[in-house]
């Protein structure tokens, strides 16, 4: 009798590239290990997506999610596997997370974000994309627009993940 071994693609964790505080590469670690030892720096890019009326997509995370269940967070955010240009990451984070196809990404900034359980080196940027339509729908629990007003009446209500009102914060107004 002949048995056979199958893996699946969710049976393979993912390999992270480790930065330094530039952003360049010094190595690597599984996820897991950089999501329980925060002296690990890896990148992510996150997209805020606009419509023609100024208004900003955002997701509400999944309740099953393990970092801010239930809060709404930016418009894309993702991690860039090892070996991933940061374009093909953002493209293929952006198609998941929002059904956005041949978007044009404008750079905004780079920054470090540090909270007790992770940190990583944030690669933000922005597009204008009318219907967004997330892909992947079991990480997303809603998504809607929102009007600027919306989100500067809810900041420090608990509705937004911490990182997204930061961030809204720095960059309002380059969106």
């Amino acid at each position: 009798m002949q048995s056979t071994l199958s893996i699946s693609a969710a049976d393979v964790e993912e390999m992270l590239p480790l930065v330094d505080r530039e952003g360049k590469i010094i190595g690597k670690a599984l996820r897991s290990q950089c999501h329980k030892d925060n002296s690990l720096i890896h990148p992510v890019v996150h997209v805020h997506i606009m419509n023609e009326k100024g208004e900003l997509f955002l997701q509400k995370r999944s309740m099953k999610k393990l970092i801010q269940p239930g809060k709404w967070d930016t418009s894309v955010g993702g991690h860039i596997t090892y070996g991933e240009p940061l374009d093909e990451a953002l493209r293929r984070e952006a198609w998941e997370e929002a059904g956005v196809v041949d978007g044009v990404f404008l750079p905004l900034t780079t920054y470090l974000w540090e909270c007790e359980r992770e940190r990583e080196f944030i690669n933000v940027f922005k597009c204008h994309y009318e219907n967004p339509n997330p892909v992947a729908k079991a990480e997303i629990d809603d998504a809607r627009f929102w009007t600027m007003e919306e989100i500067i009446r809810n900041i420090g209500k608990g509705v937004f993940t911490p990182n997204f009102e930061m961030e809204f914060v720095k960059i309002k107004g380059l969106l």
